[in-house]
């Protein structure tokens, strides 16, 4: 998007942009921890409202993290060509609509949470302190990746213990598969920033990893899948869940081998990033119906 087209774009589309809902893909790979957990709990069943609550909380979150990185980043995003553009970072927005749109989100994020029970709210005043300091983490710790997929794996404790009031075996089993889910599809992201990343400074795990990120990616993908057949079996899921876990784990071993290619053009890891999307879908679709009698 050029300095013209910016300047000439509403300013409600400019906030649709500072929330990233006119990239769907980062909002909906949030969804998907938080649905695997909701409609396992529940079996195959949980109450629509409860889903309704779900889906809207983690747009709600997923908004309200996306402008507290802008905020945090406002001064670094210029200088990386992916970010650029960001409507915080471009001057389009200011600091202080900002704070006020990342508020209005965290309300909005709270009015639902009190939908919950004691348990699933506690977890949700939990996760907040992990959303608003992962962008920092990029500054001081080396694979900041982490931080947000332990963010991300809130959505899965939340959700289950908003269905079962507790959080067992495998609860703690699917947030495990989270994160290393996670802090894969997540380092693949961060491929296409390594050049910017390392001139201006930032940590990442695509970094942290230098030549053997792509094998490091491999076993992160690996025990994503270790961890939900695990969960299947404790669960006793149906044969629909170990064929969309099959197809979901071939995806992962082809981005695996188109990892260790060289000259990877930096669309790929975006595509990739968005075929993750995709493959958390197929494995929600098993999920639910091997949960199903």
């Amino acid at each position: 998007m050029t300095q013209h087209e910016q300047n000439s774009e509403p300013t409600w589309f400019t906030i649709i942009r500072l929330l990233r809902w006119d990239k769907p893909e980062g909002r909906l790979i949030l969804m998907i921890p938080a649905l695997w957990a909701v409609f396992l709990a529940a079996q195959g069943t949980p109450p629509l409202p409860l889903v309704g609550v779900i889906v809207l909380g983690t747009l709600a979150t997923s908004a309200a993290g996306c402008v507290v990185n802008d905020l945090w980043d406002r001064n670094i995003d210029p200088q990386v060509q992916r970010t650029r553009n960001r409507p915080i970072a471009s001057r389009a927005l200011s600091v202080k609509i900002g704070v006020v749109i990342a508020l209005a989100a965290l309300i909005c994020a709270f009015g639902l949470s009190l939908y919950l029970n004691t348990l699933s709210f506690v977890l949700c005043v939990a996760a907040v302190p992990v959303i608003l300091l992962y962008p920092g983490a990029k500054r001081v710790f080396p694979v900041p990746q982490l931080v947000l997929s332990i963010a991300w794996g809130f959505g899965v404790l939340i959700s289950w213990s908003a269905v079962t009031g507790s959080l067992s075996l495998p609860a703690w089993l699917l947030w495990g598969a989270t994160v290393l889910w996670t802090l894969g599809f997540d380092t693949v992201y961060a491929l296409s920033d390594r050049d910017d990343d390392r001139r201006i400074g930032i940590n990442s795990s695509a970094l942290f990893f230098g030549n053997y990120a792509a094998d490091a990616i491999g076993i992160f993908f690996i025990g994503t899948v270790a961890l939900l057949a695990w969960l299947g079996i404790e669960l006793q899921l149906h044969l629909a869940f170990w064929i969309a876990l099959a197809l979901a784990t071939a995806g992962w071993i082809w981005q695996y081998i188109r990892l260790k290619q060289k000259d990877i053009p930096n669309s790929a890891y975006a595509e990739m990033f968005r075929q993750n999307v995709w493959l958390g879908f197929l494995v929600l679709a098993g999920m639910i119906a091997g949960s199903l009698s």
